[in-house]
């Protein structure tokens, strides 16, 4: 009998002992996302296709935006043959709604213009069918949250790519977040062609495979939603000098490989994405003592860097 108490002493003597170490362990500070990104590997690390990387020069600097054209393949090639026919040269920015977009375009193509005075489209189709949504892909890389979602039944991460999922359906599509660009259109689907895109800069969510995404600002997105907001109802500049003047826009398989940034996406199927995720779910700190447990998809930033040349 006094072997056993002896036993049972030494044993919660034992477990005290390690209550201070658990309770230190639990209570140490995150890693953040630039310790995490500090220990990521290159392999982590994507190289965006030049084919699909699109660099828009406005006079206060450049906005770089990523095509998916596993999303919208349609959508994707009229836009490189308008952007090779330097179709957006000296277009404009021609509204910015609060806590919703901003769109670039021909300025006679709202409703105040002078539709005599359209920019010609070229070769670039001037109607495609809607790419709203598309066949869940198993081929393609998922990494699902886990934290569920008021748009879709599912929602994850599909090549960097913030992406809603409805399995009843089979459809999936990519989700209107903060800096996803979006291509205008008409009340008729198939009236998006591409030639006016946006760039979500607020709440857009209800947008949600209602229209074809066209990609994500990668590099940028200050320029874009830091202008001022143009008039209600719906945020189109009513006076012509406060539109923004692009200067150019270029696709980097068209530019000299020597002059092409190096632009790195994380790979957001990377054990360097879900240490990411799960900071933003359950991260602890000074600041915030208590984790919120949850993580919305808008509420994640894709990392992107500009990788270091080789020496």
């Amino acid at each position: 009998m006094l072997r056993r108490h002896l036993i049972a002493a030494l044993a919660l003597t034992s477990a005290l002992l390690t209550l201070p170490s658990i309770a230190a362990e639990q209570d140490k500070p995150t890693p953040t996302a630039k310790e995490i990104l500090a220990k990521s590997t290159p392999v982590e690390w994507r190289t965006p296709d030049p084919q699909n990387l699109l660099f828009m020069q406005l006079p206060t600097g450049r906005v770089v935006i990523e095509l998916a054209p596993d999303f919208t393949p349609l959508h994707a090639a009229n836009i490189r043959t308008l952007v090779r026919a330097h179709y957006f040269d000296g277009l404009a920015i021609i509204r910015v709604q609060d806590n919703f977009v901003t769109q670039w375009g021909d300025p006679n193509d709202d409703e105040n213009g002078d539709k005599s005075k359209l920019r010609s489209l070229g070769k670039a189709s001037k109607t495609l069918p809607p790419e709203f949504t598309r066949a869940i892909d198993p081929k393609l890389a998922w990494t699902a949250l886990p934290d569920g979602d008021v748009y879709a039944p599912e929602v994850g991460f599909s090549e960097g790519f913030p992406v809603g999922r409805d399995p009843a359906s089979g459809q999936e599509w990519v989700a209107h977040c903060y800096g996803t660009v979006g291509v205008a259109r008409d009340v008729a689907p198939e009236t998006g062609s591409g030639s006016s895109l946006y760039a979500v800069i607020g709440q857009a969510r209800r947008l949600d495979h209602n229209l074809a995404v066209a990609g994500r600002v990668l590099e940028g997105m200050p320029l874009l939603s830091g202008l001022p907001r143009g008039p209600e109802p719906m945020g189109f500049y009513a006076d012509p000098a406060q539109r923004v003047t692009i200067e150019s826009v270029r696709l980097a398989a068209d530019m000299p490989a020597k002059d092409r940034p190096a632009i790195q996406v994380l790979r957001t199927d990377s054990a360097s994405f879900a240490a990411l995720v799960e900071a933003k779910r359950n991260g602890r700190n000074a600041f915030y003592p208590k984790p919120a447990g949850k993580v919305d998809l808008c509420g994640i930033d894709v990392p992107v860097r500009e990788a270091k040349p080789a020496h």
